[in-house]
């Protein structure tokens, strides 16, 4: 598996990928606000970030070019580059279960520690979610806070973790 710029071309795969509302709600928490999303609704959604440079979609594809991942860096605050925050991380779910989100994050701290000047990562999971809390914890992420957010489902808790690269 290796980590590409992500391409227009990914954002039907991403879409369907988002298989109920609940899930998009896991998956972006209040970013959308519309379920099922349309083919092209991820890359309408980030057009107006990419250009600044402190928002970097990333997909995960195997040997074959087949994208099976996928996530974004970002920096949270426009003045600090010592910070960046993982977002939207998603697995193709036939191939959830088996290890694909753990490689995804370990890829994403990896491009971090060799694109950026970010010494700290984090990023954010809601408590319903423990699959993908598990497995960010598994690469070795620290919960550090947590906040609240409120869904159509009412609201969610969700842990902040972090990692210091």
């Amino acid at each position: 598996m290796r980590l590409r710029a992500y391409e227009k071309e990914d954002s039907p795969i991403i879409a369907k990928w988002v298989r109920t509302e609940k899930e998009l709600y896991q998956w972006s928490a209040d970013r959308y606000g519309f379920f099922p999303l349309k083919p092209y609704s991820v890359d309408e959604n980030y057009a107006p970030a990419i250009p600044t440079g402190r928002f970097i979609p990333l997909t995960m594809v195997d040997e074959g070019n087949n994208v099976t991942g996928h996530l974004i860096v970002r920096y949270p605050d426009e003045n600090d580059d010592s910070s960046v925050r993982l977002g939207f991380v998603i697995v193709d779910p036939e191939l959830r279960g088996k290890g694909y989100g753990k490689e995804l994050i370990e890829l994403a701290v990896r491009y971090v520690k060799e694109n950026l000047t970010a010494k700290r990562i984090d990023l954010g999971v809601f408590v319903n979610n423990p699959k993908a809390a598990g497995c960010y914890k598994s690469a070795g992420f620290k919960e550090y806070g947590s906040h609240v957010i409120e869904t159509p489902f009412g609201e969610w808790d969700c842990m902040d973790l972090e990692m210091f690269i």
